[in-house]
């Protein structure tokens, strides 16, 4: 059933639609923007017919949290991020076809009317089913409206839909002590009409397009996923959500109702082509229904079962589109060994990295590529950045594009010259030079964009080494008919690199050819077949330098901004001990707490906790076990002025009678500190009241 060609018509490249309840962070751009873009750049430089798509997915339960939480419309938020977003991918080179969103009249009517195809083929279940129900909020709880314990791993604050803990799906009946987000309370149960994709129904369908079909070309990681997902068994899925924020259910019985946003997103890809096909004078549906179309999805691995499982599934409903060929999601890229997190700000947004590192996009696009997390997770390090910076894009790649163009200005007022005898050196490293669009195309092709910009850096690799052991600066003194051969040839790769670059370093690849003065539309396969890429007469421009170096100081201040959002989520998060039982005044006048000195301090032996003390109270000397070892050495302690609970009866640890009890607090480090008077002239035995 694959419907793999070796010559597609047309391509349709997806990119996932980002969320409208926040800016656009590095994770987003390295699981799925910047391997996209790649993509499609290589397929249009390669001559190829290709519509790449995108758009704000602004429907969901998200944002009218995200509203609520900010005391405005969800239209606002909307309209704000949608903004952001949109400025972020042309800020960074993301060269969509089209960026739509989902509240455009186009994508509104595209969405009702693939609904209605389904619902009057009679594709659907409609069922009367008991949800999740906030009484004090009047209103049924979207998944995303529960939090509780997940079932399959025990985190306490999973959503109703995912627990971000595991990364189960889940469904909000599902949790253990549910609680409504938005009044506190426990729901009830109460029931409500929805309509449900049987997904049941597909199964052998899916089989065999993707268990049978595409076992071999697939990731392991999609293709395992959805492995385990159609070997657990597919149940209905409810199309439909009691929202008042998304597309309205467009059938009678659908009102207060609205398309559930996982079956309205995906049905953005073909309302972006749509709008793109309208305003270019092109028919959109062979890019949808043809079948010598090729259609890759580029995602996250948390939208793997959207579109490999329930997206084709309604695409098979529908009846009239093709299915993709290929959905190669990537991993989750972490920050600095943490999760990238939108709620906790913990995260390199695009918007701000361009303030700080202006002009430096391709330095992030390129980290990020290399650093792929294509099979597993992958971590994103500020000192990362600086090597591949510093190390990579600097000292190979503009270096040899300096030491070049600096030589041909130096030695032929910036123009080409015309070579003398090639010596195999030479034949050599252009034989090798020829190879590169094949050894990347390879690459590209298999998804495998972390290996092919890594090939990419190995041509500017080829260059250098072949500059370093001609050593033109050198030749120059006895042989000027040799040196030119060198310049050529060595001009010839910086061309290469001038188109091969493109895809992976847009803007680098655009100020490198304007340096070279390449004025003519080159191809990605006529660096392999052209005889030469410059010839020999043309003039180049003068030099500027296309990378410059990152200093630690730059990087000390991004780790300092971290450093300051760890510190700000660790005192937001910080759990405050709710309050205990309401006492008496009698109750807490039956406390004897005094100020006292600690004389002595020992470590008990085999207790890693326990310190033993000697502590003078003003009425006596006593020993008090106390369990702060892992805050404090026995040395630190001793004379320190502590607030001692005196009247405590006395109880045996580890053979050792306490007498009383130390009062202590805890900072956000987890750090235990003394609840004391320093001041001076209070002495031991000094009651507390």
């Amino acid at each position: 059933m694959s419907q793999n060609q070796e010559s597609p018509s047309r391509y349709t490249i997806t990119a996932a639609l980002p969320y409208t309840n926040g800016p656009i962070h590095i994770g987003h751009l390295a699981g799925v923007y910047v391997p996209a873009d790649i993509y499609s750049r290589y397929l249009r430089l390669n001559g190829k017919d290709v519509a790449f798509v995108c758009g704000s997915d602004e429907h969901g339960v998200a944002i009218s949290m995200k509203a609520k939480k900010e005391g405005v419309t969800p239209q606002e938020i909307i309209d704000k991020y949608h903004g952001i977003i949109k400025q972020s991918f042309e800020d960074f080179g993301i060269t969509f076809d089209n960026y739509s969103r989902t509240s455009a009249k186009i994508h509104h009517d595209t969405a009702s009317e693939f609904f209605k195809t389904l619902y009057k083929k009679g594709d659907f279940i409609e069922e009367v089913t008991e949800q999740l129900y906030d009484a004090e909020a009047k209103q049924f709880l979207a998944d995303r409206f529960v939090i509780g314990t997940c079932p399959k791993c025990g985190h306490e604050e999973a959503y109703g839909d995912q627990c971000e803990n595991c990364g189960s799906t889940l469904n909000a009946t599902d949790l253990i002590n549910p609680k409504s987000t938005i009044s506190g309370a426990a729901p009830s149960m109460k029931k409500t009409k929805h309509w449900f994709l049987p997904l049941d129904r597909y199964e052998d369908f899916l089989k065999e397009w993707i268990l049978e079909g595409h076992k071999s070309d697939w990731k392991p990681n999609v293709y395992g996923q959805c492995k385990s997902w159609i070997d657990e068994g597919l149940k209905p899925r409810a199309v439909t959500r009691d929202l008042d924020w998304g597309i309205p259910v467009p059938v009678e019985g659908g009102e207060g109702k609205v398309l559930y946003v996982w079956f309205d997103a995906p049905i953005g890809y073909i309302s972006s082509t749509k709008e793109w096909a309208a305003r270019e004078g092109k028919d959109w549906e062979p890019y949808w229904k043809a079948k010598d179309t090729k259609m890759v999805h580029f995602i996250g691995k948390d939208n793997i079962v959207f579109h490999c499982i329930i997206f084709p599934c309604m695409l098979k409903a529908h009846g009239d589109y093709i299915l993709p060929e290929n959905v190669p999601a990537n991993e989750f890229l972490n920050l600095e060994g943490n999760k990238l997190s939108t709620s906790k700000n913990w995260a390199v947004w695009l918007h701000e990295y361009l303030v700080d590192f202006p002009d430096m996009q391709d330095v992030l696009r390129y980290t990020l590529t290399a650093n792929a997390p294509e099979t597993k997770d992958n971590d994103f390090t500020w000192k990362d950045l600086q090597a591949k910076n510093n190390n990579e894009l600097v000292a190979i790649f503009g270096n040899f594009i300096n030491r070049v163009v600096v030589l041909t200005n130096k030695y032929y007022d910036g123009v080409v010259p015309s070579p003398a005898a090639f010596t195999n050196v030479d034949k050599e490293t252009l034989s090798e030079l020829k190879k590169y669009p094949s050894i990347l195309s390879s690459s590209i092709e298999r998804y495998r964009f972390r290996e092919a910009s890594q090939e990419l850096m190995n041509l500017a690799r080829l260059g250098n080494k072949y500059l370093a052991d001609e050593e033109p600066w050198k030749v120059i003194k006895e042989d000027g008919e040799r040196v030119k051969t060198i310049m050529y040839v060595a001009l010839q790769i910086s061309s290469a690199l001038a188109i091969l670059s493109e895809p992976f370093l847009p803007f680098t690849a655009t100020k490198l050819k304007n340096m070279l003065a390449i004025n003519r539309d080159l191809k990605w396969n006529d660096v392999g077949t052209k005889e030469d890429l410059l010839s020999a007469g043309h003039q180049i421009k003068i030099g500027k330098l296309l990378f410059s170096k990152i200093e630690d100081e730059t990087i000390e201040k991004q780790l300092n901004k971290l450093e300051a959002t760890k510190k700000a989520n660790e005192q937001m998060n910080k759990v405050v001990t709710p309050q205990k039982d309401t006492i008496t005044f009698d109750d807490f006048t039956k406390l004897d707490m005094r100020v006292g000195t600690i004389l002595e301090a020992e470590k008990m032996p085999k207790a890693k906790k326990l310190l033993v003390l000697k502590v003078d109270t003003g009425l006596d000397i006593r020993t008090i076990v106390s369990g702060i070892a892992e805050s404090f050495t026995p040395e630190e302690i001793i004379g320190k002025k502590v607030t001692v609970l005196i009247n405590l009866a006395p109880r045996a640890l580890r053979g050792v009678d306490s007498e009383g009890m130390i009062l202590m607090t805890e900072n956000t480090d987890g750090k235990l500190v003394f609840v004391n008077t320093d001041t001076e002239g209070v002495g031991n035995g000094e009651t507390i009241n």
